[in-house]
């Protein structure tokens, strides 16, 4: 396992790295606009697999993505309503999770069979410009055990996962806070899953 710290690196040199261990199959800790995630290619199912062991997570979980732009979409969704458009345009990039109908060809590791998939632009972090980089989705569900409290610095993650990662990007405290607010807008009339970050009264004020 290794660990970079920005920081001490620069910034290129860590992105360039986490890109390049995500495109190889590899599986990292890094952080978000809330709390460290961990990442892997969102098609890569030996590492779809390795990720749910490595959480203890239960396998009718479904695991949220991010992207680092709105045409990515074409890869993973199949429609995006009218709704999922005006809450993107005015809360992305930023802590809003939008579930969204899914095209068929994608992983039941990614969509736990409900057909929908999680997703969102991550607002500014380390996530974002790893997102920037890429040109397909990663995934960004919390760095934790599950059942434990999400990591919100590197030694949390490292305490957790020992050396079951591939990389830890280490950018001290991430802000920590409440979770993105996750909102199903896989149809016109939406559904607030989990409150979080964006309050549920901005997201009707929108709409």
């Amino acid at each position: 396992m290794t660990i970079i710290r920005p920081v001490e690196t620069g910034m290129s040199e860590a992105i360039e790295k986490a890109s390049a261990t995500i495109k190889k199959g590899g599986l990292i800790a890094y952080p978000t606009e809330t709390f460290y995630g961990l990442g892997v290619k969102f098609d890569n199912i030996a590492t779809l697999k390795k990720l749910y062991g490595t959480k203890h997570r239960s396998w009718n979980k479904a695991l949220p993505l991010i992207i680092g732009e709105m045409r990515q979409l074409e890869l993973i969704v199949s429609s995006v309503t009218c709704s999922a458009e005006k809450l993107a345009e005015k809360f992305w990039p930023g802590p809003l999770t939008l579930l969204l109908s899914a095209k068929p060809d994608i992983s039941e590791y990614i969509t736990a069979n409900t057909g929908k998939i999680a997703v969102r632009i991550p607002g500014e972090s380390f996530a974002l410009e790893l997102a920037q980089s890429l040109e397909f989705p990663i995934t960004a569900t919390s760095a934790n055990i599950s059942g434990s409290p999400p990591a919100d610095n590197a030694d949390d993650v490292l305490r957790y996962f020992r050396n079951a990662l591939d990389l830890v990007i280490d950018c001290g405290n991430s802000p920590g806070g409440k979770p993105s607010t996750i909102v199903d807008a896989s149809e016109e009339k939406i559904r607030v899953v989990r409150a979080g970050v964006i309050s549920t009264e901005d997201i009707f004020a929108v709409l």
